[in-house]
């Protein structure tokens, strides 16, 4: 019974994306390691920019800080 979590950041992600990563994670269990897709669970979960951290500082101030240097 295989448990795939996906993680992304909270924004954009369409229904037809998410049921793309669903598939394409299915499938990809079932063609590897010849798994059930009946048993195969894949769970998306959206984050928050501001829970979501790299390099020390969250997505939201790296974003922020990237449209700013383009308005330079």
């Amino acid at each position: 019974m295989p448990y795939v979590l996906i993680q992304v950041t909270k924004e954009g992600v369409t229904t037809a994306q998410k049921q793309q990563l669903i598939r394409g994670a299915t499938d990809l269990l079932v063609n590897v390691l010849d798994k059930d897709p009946a048993t195969t669970f894949v769970v998306i979960d959206e984050v928050e920019t501001d829970n979501w951290g790299v390099a020390g500082e969250s997505v939201s101030v790296i974003r922020q800080k990237y449209l700013q240097s383009l308005d330079q």
